[in-house]
């Protein structure tokens, strides 16, 4: 099965790193021994962060926008461009691509919880819930035949298309309820992260854990797991693991001998 998140794989990564630690012998519990964990952004949820607060664990998980608030990168955008640029031609770039009407465009009434579209049409209201990062938020949905026969349709939807028929849906816009946000563990690791220590940290991982993964992807070219099944694809991964240890060992195990 084929899992596009990876947040709910940290809990169980440390619990087991943790358990190896006990059954070799080297520490009873290595969190306590003052080992600092680092994860990047597709580990970042309310859940983990309480994990790791709850279990007392000296972490440090940035979220998708701690760059954002690092002055060290506040020239980075102007000088070189946002990352990942969609340099495709607009003729072969899918309809998730385009840019639409910004929910900011839309007038939200917290109290009443109405939403207008810029059309003037009332969206229907479907109900509260709360995101990965604690944030409480509220959706609404424009009805189908509001959206169908809608001038703006073209530059509101994504898919306009999906208005056309009756098991589709009309243009789909939350917003963040401030007023009844709480703290969050999320909060608490965005100290955490835009300390001075903690970007310390990050970037040291930085230099630590990607070289591995450049290694394993570019020199060793794993691109991409030719198995199938977790238990082979498993096996394959500890192969290339194994490999890029011995290698590790043959070409630095002096200097630590």
């Amino acid at each position: 099965m084929l899992e596009g998140q990876e947040h709910h794989t940290l809990k169980p990564v440390l619990e087991r790193l943790a358990k190896r630690y006990r059954k070799l012998g080297i520490a009873d519990d290595i969190y306590a021994q003052g080992t600092v964990v680092t994860a990047d952004t597709g580990f970042a949820n309310e859940a983990n962060m309480n994990y790791l607060h709850e279990q007392q664990i000296n972490g440090y998980i940035p979220d998708n926008q701690f760059r954002s608030r690092d002055p060290k990168f506040a020239e980075q955008k102007r000088k070189h461009g946002k990352r990942h640029q969609n340099t495709m031609p607009k003729s072969q770039r899918s309809h998730r691509s385009k840019a639409v009407i910004p929910a900011s465009e839309f007038a939200f009434d917290s109290v009443n919880m109405i939403c207008v579209c810029p059309a003037g049409e009332q969206l229907s209201c479907r109900g509260e819930y709360t995101d990965a990062y604690g944030n409480p938020k509220v959706w609404f949905e424009g009805r189908l035949k509001q959206c169908r026969n809608c001038q703006l349709k073209e530059k509101c939807m994504q898919n306009p298309e999906t208005a056309n028929h009756n098991k589709g849906h009309g243009r789909v816009v939350t917003f963040i309820l401030a007023g009844k946000r709480p703290p969050s563990y999320t909060d608490w690791m965005k100290h955490r992260i835009d300390s001075d220590y903690g970007r310390q940290i990050y970037s040291h991982r930085m230099s630590v854990v990607e070289p591995v993964f450049g290694n394993l992807s570019t020199n060793k070219r794993l691109n991409r797991f030719s198995l199938r099944g977790k238990a082979k694809v498993q096996g394959q991964w500890q192969l290339y693991c194994l490999v890029h240890n011995i290698e590790k060992l043959k070409n630095y195990g002096e200097l630590t001998s």
